[in-house]
């Protein structure tokens, strides 16, 4: 597998005509990469030779929607303020090739104020770096990783929207686990997988899922921020991948009311000296009381997170019985249907697997999310109750996470937790986020309601 570049080598592979272009990336709100293109001698010049070298994008970059919209109602970013700069400072150390673009590196950058070079609180790979931060000063390095479910359709992204958004999965069938209906898929896969694994992104394999034409890529467990960034880029480079070989990929939560929904679940440790804290050799299921408590504050502020896990107005269409998506904010042990399932009981493998978040989620604000809300469990010392057994799909009104984004989005700006682990202006930032989506979605009238009472009503 290809490592990641250090400067060194980039440089050398500069001066040779290895590498001709260098995408100089941020992560948006939305989890997408936004940036520039350098040619490659001036990259190295700005960036390698200078390494206090720094570049500059519109403040509506972390204020803006799916459809790069300028929305009212942002602190940070708007018409009276002028949409003034920010600063884009490379982390060399995110440096990585990007096989499947030919001559091509890339490097992520963090989020700077223009004036003061601090950081900005809203970027979202600031976001999570903050709470990283808050777990090593408790003595912890959180560990995750994320599972990233997908769609394929035949088409591009632009034939498919040139023909109205007739959709037809890449399979006709549900393919989960299953070897032939894959295999007829492999044209695309390998290449996202081989590609993905050369440019430093240890990818451990992928499958079939529950849906016609549903995928699943598995990457290995890394620090959290290294997680995000793998997630963020493979992202990126499946919807590249898949364009290139004449297919589309979505990851919209819900794309068809009788179809199943992709996920994003996440799991996540906390490890100390190099050992899992989560593992207790002597206690029940092989689970430390540090896990216990930690476990207990997702628990309590499920309900606060939810809008990191689930961002849009789609994404709720998710969370429907049967459908391997939870309802209810419970914890179980190899449990499918609870929000939170423990997995490797017993063993030093020992963590708590997420199932809320869909595949729209921004990794850096969920991992983010979660992080706060388990740190604060243990500051706590909450107490874990005891597992869910059965389906957790039964009607609970006491525990039902968030049915709709409205729901969310007052959740959030609700919580305590997650105004003191984050900061008063990131919430309220997101929050206006939330309502943004709620607005649009409100003005416009969808073909369901013309279908429905164009003659009826």
């Amino acid at each position: 597998m290809t490592r990641l570049l250090s400067p060194d080598t980039l440089r050398t592979q500069i001066g040779s005509g290895l590498i001709d272009t260098v995408l100089v990336c941020l992560v948006d709100m939305q989890g997408r990469l936004m940036g520039k293109r350098f040619q490659a001698e001036s990259f190295a010049e700005s960036f390698l030779d200078a390494r206090e070298g720094e570049t500059h994008c519109c403040t509506y970059l972390l204020a803006t929607d799916l459809e790069m919209a300028t929305p009212d109602g942002y602190a940070s970013s708007s018409w009276q303020a002028g949409y003034g700069d920010y600063v884009m400072k490379p982390d060399l150390t995110t440096l990585r090739p990007v096989p499947w673009l030919e001559g091509t590196a890339m490097v992520l950058c963090d989020v700077l104020d223009h004036h003061s070079h601090a950081p900005v609180p809203h970027s979202p790979r600031e976001m999570l770096k903050r709470q990283i931060a808050r777990a090593e000063a408790m003595g912890f390095s959180p560990v995750m990783a994320t599972e990233l479910e997908f769609f394929l359709f035949q088409g591009t992204h632009d034939e498919i929207a040139r023909a109205g958004f007739d959709l037809k999965p890449i399979s006709n069938y549900n393919e989960d686990y299953h070897i032939f209906q894959t295999t007829k898929e492999e044209g695309v896969m390998r290449p996202i997988r081989n590609h993905l694994r050369a440019m430093g992104i240890p990818v451990e394999g992928s499958k079939g899922e529950a849906e016609a034409g549903q995928e699943e890529l598995n990457i290995k467990y890394a620090g959290a921020l290294a997680t995000a960034d793998h997630h963020t880029l493979a992202k990126n480079g499946i919807k590249e991948i898949a364009h290139l070989h004449g297919s589309a990929a979505s990851f919209l939560a819900k794309w068809h009311h009788d179809r199943v929904g992709s996920a994003a679940h996440v799991h996540q440790s906390l490890w100390a000296e190099g050992e899992n804290a989560f593992y207790d050799a002597t206690a029940p299921l092989g689970k430390s009381k540090l896990m216990d408590h930690y476990m207990a504050g997702l628990l309590k502020y499920a309900p606060d997170c939810t809008y990191f896990f689930a961002p849009y107005i789609n994404s709720y269409k998710r969370f429907a019985k049967g459908t391997f998506a939870p309802t209810q904010v419970v914890w179980s042990v190899d449990n499918r249907t609870a929000a939170f399932r423990l997995c490797g009981d017993g063993t030093k493998g020992v963590r708590v697997e997420c199932r809320t978040p869909g595949s729209d989620m921004n990794p850096y604000l969920a991992l983010a999310a979660m992080l706060a809300a388990g740190l604060k469990g243990i500051e706590e010392e909450l107490p874990l109750p005891e597992p869910f057994a059965g389906d957790a799909y039964s009607e609970d009104d006491s525990r039902h996470l968030p049915r709709t984004l409205r729901e969310a989005r007052d959740a959030l700006l609700a919580s305590d937790m997650l105004r003191a682990a984050m900061g008063e202006e990131v919430i309220t930032h997101y929050a206006r986020a939330a309502a943004w989506e709620i607005e649009e979605f409100n003005r416009v009238v969808t073909t369901y309601e013309i279908a429905r009472g164009f003659e009826k009503a």
